[in-house]
Parts: C-alpha cells; structure tokens; sequence
C-alpha cells in the first residue's frame, strides 16, 4: 500500500499532486491546510485525514493530531513535533552512528504510544526522512506556495508486512537536494 503525504498547503492545491499521488490508497495531510477547499481537491485523488497546523481555524474540524492505522501501519499524524526537526535529526544521526541517543530523544520516542511506527509532521516546510528507535520520522516538506527558498515538496509513504519505505517527490524542477529514501524493518515488532 502507497500513502500520499502533504503538507503546508497554506491554501495552494499544486496541480502536479494529481500526477504525483494518481497511484496512492489514500493521503494524509500534517497540517497547515489553509482551506478545507484543499483537502476537497486531494479527495478527487484519493480518501484524505488530516490535522490542523497553526493557520487553520478550530472551525475546519480538523484534529490537532491523529493516530492512525493505514495499511497495517501505526501512523501519529502531527503538525509541530515537541522538539525542533533539527534535534531530531541530529538525535537520528546519532543513532545511525550507534552512539546512545540523548536522554530527551528518548523523552521525544516516549510521548507517542509505544505501537507507532511512523511519525508525520510539518510546520517546518523542510522535508525530513529520519528513523530513529524503530519509528520513521517524516516531514513531506511544503506542497504550497514557494516559501523560504525551500523546495516544494511531498512525500510517498511504502508499507508491506515486513518493510516501511518513504521518500520525498519534488514539485518543481529546481534540482533542490533531497532527502534519500528511507525504509526500515518491521520485524522487530514481532
């Protein structure tokens, strides 16, 4: 199963999401929707969940973070994580160098129910693919408007039985560096 991933819309339905996410099961969205006309546009591709970001009203309806399954996977969908992505990502590194993560990583691992598997944030309009403690970390980056001198940006979410995959898709043709792709095992949930 294919998930289509989105977020800081900001209000902006980027046309090349059709092509983009054509193939994904569904599509969740990590906040910062602007209008609830966007996730209208995104459920002509495929069924959407979201959650509301900084910008958008309590009157959209959207949840302020959602736990989801989607495909098998345990999915937290947030818009702000509680620490800054670049801790994460330095937390993440340092774990990919077998180094012990700082203790507050493991307070960070510690406020999301112990069955998550994937986190979904924004907010930053950077992406970020990082795994960490058995969780893959993902920020698809910013689908609306050019903001920051950052790339636009959404991401694809890949799970089987055995593996979870993602990877960042660009929305323009500005030879921007990505984030690889990422993927880890599920085996060690048993």
């Amino acid at each position: 199963m294919t998930i289509g991933l989105v977020s800081d819309t900001h209000g902006y339905f980027e046309p090349k999401l059709k092509e983009v996410l054509a193939d994904v099961s569904e599509i969740l969205h990590a906040g910062d929707v602007g209008s609830v006309d966007i996730l209208d546009e995104l459920r002509e591709i495929a069924p959407v969940r979201g959650v509301r970001g900084n910008v958008d009203s309590a009157e959209s309806g959207l949840p302020l973070t959602l736990d989801l399954i989607c495909g098998g996977a345990a999915v937290h969908v947030v818009h702000i994580l509680p620490v800054s992505q670049a801790s994460l990502e330095a937390w993440a590194k340092s774990a990919c160098d077998a180094k012990p993560i700082p203790r507050a990583a493991g307070c960070l691992v510690r406020t999301f129910k112990p069955v998550t598997e994937v986190v979904l944030f924004g907010h930053s309009h950077r992406p970020c693919l990082a795994s960490m403690n058995g969780i893959l970390w993902i920020n698809p980056g910013s689908a609306g408007r050019k903001r920051f001198s950052l790339p636009r940006t959404c991401g694809l979410l890949d799970v089987s039985p055995s593996n979870l995959a993602a990877r960042i898709l660009t929305l323009e043709d500005d030879g921007a560096q990505l984030p690889a792709r990422i993927s880890i095992s599920r085996k060690w949930r048993g």
